[in-house]
């Protein structure tokens, strides 16, 4: 299993496992015995089947729209979403919504094409956990989440921009 990286730049064992999306015609195949990450629009499916399971969270892919689980986000111990090429920013988005608009707390992470020089900018729109890219060396990972001492917009690390910090 890789290991993942906490906002706090400490690395752990990852214990989940991220479901692919099954082949038209499968049935979704989730692990025994392990935590699982399945596709968000399956889980919604399966809804009364997956409530109340603190071993299941979901993943979003980068064109799925987070208000189809409106009113569910805080059953889910996590939410993970899918980067499926480092130029794909429309994760960040997403990350945004669950933390402002939705109001998600829980741990919310990034997979897939993840790269260091992605994680502080990551950080910043609320992701707390972060699945390197497999070529990438993890070690590196606490020094790139705190790269930058201040940012100057307002995110979801902080709501008032740096201009108004400073005035106070």
């Amino acid at each position: 299993m890789p290991d993942v990286i906490s906002q706090d730049g400490s690395i752990r064992q990852d214990d989940w496992v991220v479901v692919p999306r099954p082949a038209e015609g499968e049935s979704l195949d989730i692990p025994e015995q392990s935590k699982a990450l399945i596709p968000a629009d399956l889980w919604l499916a399966g809804y009364e089947h997956f409530t109340g399971r603190d071993d299941i969270g979901v993943w979003f892919d980068s064109h799925d729209e987070p208000e189809m689980l409106a009113g569910k986000f805080q059953e889910l111990p996590v939410i993970a979403v899918n980067f499926p090429k480092f130029s794909d920013g429309r994760g960040y988005s997403i990350a945004r919504l669950l933390r402002e608009r939705f109001g998600y707390e829980n741990e919310l992470r990034a997979i897939g094409d993840v790269l260091l020089d992605q994680l502080q900018f990551m950080k910043r729109c609320g992701f707390d956990a972060y699945v390197l890219r497999a070529d990438k060396d993890i070690n590196k990972a606490a020094r790139c989440l705190n790269f930058f001492s201040q940012g100057y917009q307002a995110a979801t690390d902080t709501d008032l921009p740096l201009f108004r910090r400073r005035a106070s």
